[in-house]
């Protein structure tokens, strides 16, 4: 159930209604535009939003999806209903080429079959949604045998069109010779001028002649030109020619309408397969319009859950998001900045199921509850929705709303009366699976009396067990939703120092109203503010100043808590980085004690038993001189060469020479540099400001001037001549690695290519060290780089989750990655 019946106009959903329809290529879309409607089916919602998701895949990624002739022959198809009626061929022209159309869908989803790609798509035209929507074949060879590719019917529909053409084309030729022998002869006489030539008046071959020669040949007048000195002669000698081929042409036109009439009758037991096809092609037409306007969007396909659930992340408000694509034009006329939109990151459960949210006006309240209304609202009706793709979406029965006035002069209400009314509504209707969004709760009579109103309503709500985002500034719906089981509080922050809405939603603590401050802001006199006070009393000021000092103290807070979280997680992964190194010396020395004492052992027990050789042999030579010499030698070799300690070489540090030689002068184009620090030369390709692009072999980088030297040519030419065939290999020092390592990677102001190729290299040294946690700084922006990164994690099998940063440590311009 939907309320009010403007609800789509309360919203913004006719808007989103229109682009759609542009987006159409057709009128067969746009039809199914007009037919869209809110479900709580899920399974149906599910389908539809995968059909949307994969249609949005094929018009970034696939290029050879028809994309023409989506031509609405419905009124074709009824007129072939007609028994006895011919269809022209302009319209067997529109009927061929919509089923041409329609077997290219079908040929272009063919293909994908075997990848198993688009199965959402596929099962739609397999079913086309009632049944087969596969055209006869011989259906359409018939139409193509007898129309051609413009739109005429071909000579060889029949044998008898055919020899009745050629002998038209007979005909017009020896016409034609005859009048040309004419022509020329009249030309010689001077009756007509050089640069005129035969034509056509009323389907006949003529020749013009002057006004004063015309009675010189004998003919018939058929028109003259508007100034009246030329006229369109038929001569008499070819009457007789002329209705020969009228008669032919006649005869050719009863032949096309005998060929037309016999393949309207061939072609009308097969109207319902074509209607199926040409509400194939209408689906299609709209599930790639829906497509479109999610590209526009940057909307993806959320998690969908069968049960009321709004757990968004980074949800931006549709119609918002399209107003900034383009920049707003300055005073003067330049190009002003595009403005971006403050995503909204909520999450209504079982446990919170209503937000009351509280704060300044103009600080983005209702922006806010028209956002959460508009999306949910798209969603179930199929749509793509902008937001982070890892939010998840449930599904809602009942959606109420109560935005702006609906005051009416006809049925007697005042704006009070008609917020009273929607309540009633709210309160008979509301359950389990109903959402309700109501702005300025309780606003329209005298303060007191309408916010004890609300409270009651809202206690009613409550007990239905809905889910719902109310905006007041009423301080006793704040305490209420304080100390309720099911309510939650949500404030829309506000920099207390400056007084400047930020247009983020913060739940858990209401907000302040600011009045006094911004009344102040604005020039109120002091003492008329003072005088408020007074009449407000202290308990009110009090609470309002209290709540401004907390928001203020909270931003202060978060500050410290991000500077203590980024130590934290620096101690950690100094600490990581100890125990690692630690438990490697360990293992390692470990592993050097051991194999000292395996060939200790192995040396002792060779050298034991080298010394009772040594003695037996002596006693079987009985000490003789030269045998017991010989054996002691052998003994003191064994002593020299196995039991002696080995030399250690100690390698003295080498100078290092500077390995080029820097050049005077300014950088510009052209110039051969050097980045500072390390060895590679490239030469500089184009300059923009305090930015050079410089072309280092076959890669190019941006790099800042104050980091680059000049060098000269000669030093270039060194360089980049350099050959040096030898495989060189170099150990890695995980140590030094380990103590460089960063967990916290910058890509802000980089381009695609070159965030990805950081992204990639700081991940494979996070696995190589076993960091579980890495933290992405990405920045907000227009959220493309935010997207590029995380799509290109997710090929990534090590990767667990990804999740935004706590709002108070970078928010959604940060992402947390999670390792497995």
């Amino acid at each position: 159930m939907l309320y009010p019946t403007t609800l789509e106009h309360k919203l913004g959903f006719d808007t989103i209604r229109q682009r759609l329809k542009e987006a159409c290529i057709s009128p067969l879309g746009q039809d199914y535009v007009d037919k869209i409607r809110f479900t709580d089916n899920s399974q149906l919602i599910d389908k539809l939003l995968r059909q949307t998701d994969e249609f949005r895949q094929i018009v970034q990624f696939e290029t050879d999806f028809p994309s023409s002739n989506y031509i609405d022959i419905r009124a074709h198809l009824s007129r072939a209903r007609v028994e006895g009626l011919a269809l022209s061929e302009a319209e067997f022209f529109d009927i061929k080429l919509a089923l041409r159309t329609v077997q290219d869908c079908f040929r272009f989803l063919a293909k994908r079959a075997e990848t198993n790609a688009f199965p959402y798509l596929r099962e739609l035209a397999q079913m086309g949604g009632t049944g087969a929507t596969g055209v006869d074949k011989k259906l359409t060879d018939a139409i193509e045998r007898v129309i051609d590719d413009r739109g005429l019917v071909r000579d060889s529909a029949s044998p008898e069109l055919a020899s009745i053409r050629r002998r038209i084309i007979s005909e017009q030729a020896n016409l034609r010779k005859r009048l040309d022998s004419i022509l020329r002869q009249a030309r010689q006489n001077g009756w007509i001028p050089d640069d005129l030539s035969l034509t056509v008046r009323g389907g006949r071959l003529v020749i013009p002649i002057a006004a004063e020669h015309k009675r010189k040949i004998k003919g018939f007048v058929h028109d003259e030109s508007q100034t009246g000195q030329t006229v369109f002669l038929e001569p008499a000698e070819v009457f007789d020619a002329n209705n020969e081929i009228r008669e032919l042409e006649y005869e050719e036109r009863r032949e096309i309408h005998r060929i037309l009439l016999a393949l309207t009758d061939q072609l009308r037991p097969h109207l319902e397969e074509i209607r199926k096809a040409v509400n194939f092609l209408a689906q299609i037409d709209f599930i790639r319009a829906k497509a479109k306007l999610a590209l526009q969007l940057d909307a993806v396909l959320p998690k969908l859950v069968d049960r009321p659930l709004i757990d968004w992340t980074n949800a931006r408000h549709p119609l918002l998001f399209l107003s900034f694509q383009k920049p707003v034009p300055n005073a003067d006329g330049t190009p002003g900045e595009r403005k971006s939109v403050v995503p909204l990151s909520v999450r209504l459960d079982e446990k919170a199921r209503i937000l009351i949210i509280s704060g300044p006006n103009a600080g983005g309240k209702s922006v806010a509850l028209k956002t959460i209304g508009l999306i949910q609202y798209m969603l179930q009706c199929g749509m793509l929705v902008p937001m982070a793709d890892f939010s998840e979406m449930g599904v809602f029965q009942n959606l109420f709303i109560d935005i702006g006035d609906e005051q009416s002069l006809e049925n007697d209400l005042s704006t009070y009366s008609s917020h009273l009314t929607a309540m009633k509504q709210f309160v008979i209707g509301a359950n389990k699976r109903t959402l309700f969004l109501i702005d300025e709760f309780g606003t329209g009579t005298e303060p007191g009396l309408g916010g004890a109103i609300a409270e009651s309503i809202l206690e009613e709500l409550n007990k239905s067990a809905a889910y719902g985002v109310i905006n007041t500034h009423y301080t006793n719906l704040k305490v209420f939703a304080d100390k309720t089981p099911g309510l939650v509080n949500g404030a829309m922050r506000f920099d207390g120092e400056h007084l400047e809405p930020l247009y983020q939603l913060e739940i858990g603590r209401p907000g302040s109203s600011f009045a006094f401050e911004i009344a102040q802001k604005i020039g109120l006199p002091k003492g008329v503010i003072e005088r408020a006070k007074e009449k407000l009393g202290n308990q009110q000021v009090n609470f309002e100043k209290l709540l401004k000092e907390l928001d203020i103290e909270r931003r202060v807070f978060a500050e410290k808590n991000l500077e203590i979280g980024i130590n934290q997680r620096k101690a950690a992964q100094q600490l990581a980085e100890y125990t690692a190194l630690k438990t490697r010396l360990d293992n390692e020395q470990k592993q050097l004690i051991n194999d000292a004492k395996q060939k200790a052992k192995s040396l002792v027990q060779e050298a034991n038993q080298r010394i009772e050789n040594t003695i037996r042999e002596i006693k079987e030579n009985k000490a003789e001189r030269e045998p017991t010499k010989q054996v002691r030698q052998e003994l003191e070799k064994f002593d020299r060469t196995q039991l002696q300690p080995e030399a250690l070489v100690i390698e003295k540090p080498q100078a290092v020479e500077d390995e080029f030689e820097t050049d005077g002068g300014i950088i510009g184009v052209g110039s051969y540099v050097r980045i500072a620090g390390q060895n590679a030369i490239g030469q500089v390709q184009s300059m923009r400001g305090k930015d050079a692009e410089v072309r280092i072999g076959d890669l190019k980088s941006n790099v800042k001037l104050n980091r680059l030297e000049k060098v000269s040519r000669k030093e270039f030419r060194n360089a980049t001549e350099k050959k040096d065939d030898t495989p060189r290999s170099r150990g890695m020092d995980i140590n030094e690695k380990m103590q460089n390592f960063n967990f916290n990677l910058d890509i802000r102001g980089k381009r695609g290519e070159e965030a990805i190729g950081e992204v990639d290299r700081f991940v494979d040294d996070a696995l190589m060290l076993g960091f579980p946690e890495l933290r992405i700084v990405h920045g907000k922006g227009d959220g493309i780089l935010r997207t590029l990164v995380r799509n290109h994690l997710r090929g990534y099998k090590q990767v667990a989750r990804m999740a935004d940063e706590h709002a108070d440590r970078g928010g959604a311009g940060v992402t947390v990655v999670t390792m497995k």
